[in-house]
């Protein structure tokens, strides 16, 4: 990782003290964070076997065979969802007021003992319950984590820092399918223990972090001296163009992605090869492609920011335009050939990672920052992972009856019609974006500003 050098005469020019170590701890936490979230979908055919087999016919195979199977095992993905939309605003609203670290740390041992508790269910409600318990302690994480980095990191190169910290999704998420695809022939069940060690010390490293101060970073005197922020100030997130936006794209592109992820390896199982050599392989297509995207995404925000307005925005639409292509080519290509349009589908898809998150810093105030993380989570899971799931396992099962792949291939349809209008959403906020920028770094209680 380059050291942070000096860009910003307004304020803070390099990384201040403690910013490594915290973005380390951070980045490890949200690492445990997508093996948890992509081992269920890796291990999710098994557990359709484990509960719905016995409702299968007599002559069926696989409980894969049973009548909405899909749609019921879809429905773990949005009990969790649901729990972490729910509660990431209130943790958002506590956290902007307390200590961030305490939080996380707390947070983190209890979505830990979740996973655990999953892999003991004994049954699928059992199971369901315990996917709720673990959004709840992540909802604690996950508006929190990138608000500390905000404070330790310059906002010129912040797409880059805040890239670093996100490229725990392709890679954790990477390793779920890798871990739930060995784990395999010892029982789905071993999958969820084994997050458990690793996720335990990370919690209680975190309580022992000191929160940096709000707004230290920030290159406006007034934006480093944060108030206690009053209900006049929180209706400015609703009404910062930038901040609607880019969480209302944010929302069409999670909804594709979490409809991907979840149902990816099912799609792959009998076409690309067995299951555990597709998973494996999916595995590494979607660490390398997710971890160069979101590298290379965030160098490219910052750098076409020092040049252009609106980069970040434009920056974002372009590349889930071009994922659009590549979604589908690969669901009208047979493999291998297939892999390659995969591989770029999954490129440009993370590409935005660092930008769309980096604009959602810049363009609220310091002392908002958690609480409007908050918002942005409930709003794009709400309206993104926790709907894609099942509404693809639904539009899965309606349309398989017209051939093999016509269930499928619709579901892809639907993934792309999302992905264009999160690239419109993020075109449009680019007129607004430089404004929202110079507005943020106001003293809080100052007059609203009509876009």
């Amino acid at each position: 990782m380059a050291a942070i050098d000096d860009v910003d005469a307004s304020g803070p020019t390099r990384a201040l003290p403690g910013a490594r170590p915290a973005l380390l701890l951070l980045l490890a936490i949200n690492l445990f964070n997508y093996i948890d979230r992509q081992i269920l979908a890796e291990v999710e055919p098994d557990i359709r076997k484990t509960f719905f087999a016995h409702a299968a016919p007599a002559s069926a195979p696989a409980a894969s065979h049973v009548p909405w199977a899909h749609t019921q095992t879809g429905m773990l993905a949005p009990a969790f969802l649901l729990a972490y939309l729910v509660m990431a605003p209130i943790f958002g609203w506590v956290a902007d007021r307390a200590s961030r670290w305490l939080l996380i740390g707390i947070c983190v041992l209890i979505w830990t003992l979740a996973s655990g508790a999953s892999g003991l269910a004994a049954t699928f409600n059992a199971l369901l319950i315990s996917r709720v318990v673990v959004g709840i302690g992540e909802a604690g994480y996950g508006p929190a984590a990138p608000t500390i980095l905000s404070d330790l990191y310059p906002r010129s190169h912040r797409s880059s820092v805040l890239a670093w910290f996100y490229m725990a999704i392709p890679v954790g998420s990477a390793l779920g399918y890798l871990i739930g695809a060995l784990l395999k022939p010892y029982g789905w069940r071993y999958a969820f223990y084994s997050v458990v060690p690793g996720g335990l010390l990370l919690g209680v490293l975190c309580l022992f972090m000191r929160d940096p101060a709000r707004g230290q970073a920030d290159p406006n005197a007034a934006a480093r001296q944060p108030r206690k922020a009053k209900l006049r100030d929180y209706l400015t997130i609703f009404t910062t163009p930038s901040f609607m936006l880019d969480t209302a794209g944010m929302a069409a592109m999670t909804f594709a992605i979490g409809g991907i992820a979840f149902w990816m390896p099912d799609y792959l199982e009998g076409r690309a090869g067995s299951p555990e050599h597709v998973g494996i392989v999916f595995g590494v297509v979607v660490a390398v492609a997710g971890i160069l995207a979101t590298l290379l995404g965030g160098i490219v925000g910052d750098v076409a920011a020092r040049h252009l307005s609106g980069a970040y925005f434009l920056v974002c639409s372009c590349a889930i335009f071009i994922s659009v292509i590549f979604v589908l080519l690969m669901a009208r290509s047979p493999f291998p050939r297939a892999w390659v349009y995969l591989f770029l589908a999954v490129f440009f898809l993370f590409f935005n990672t660092g930008p769309s998150n980096t604009i959602l810093v810049n363009v609220i105030h310091p002392s908002l920052r958690v609480t409007a993380f908050g918002i942005n989570i409930f709003v794009i899971h709400l309206l993104g992972d926790a709907l894609s799931p099942p509404l693809l396992g639904r539009i899965i099962d309606h349309y398989s009856a017209a051939g093999p792949d016509a269930g499928w291939r619709a579901a892809f349809y639907v993934v792309s019609a999302f992905l264009v209008v999160g690239g419109i959403l993020w075109l449009w906020g680019a007129r607004y974006l430089d404004r929202d920028m110079r507005l943020a770094t106001r003293p809080l209680h100052s007059d609203p500003v009509t876009p």
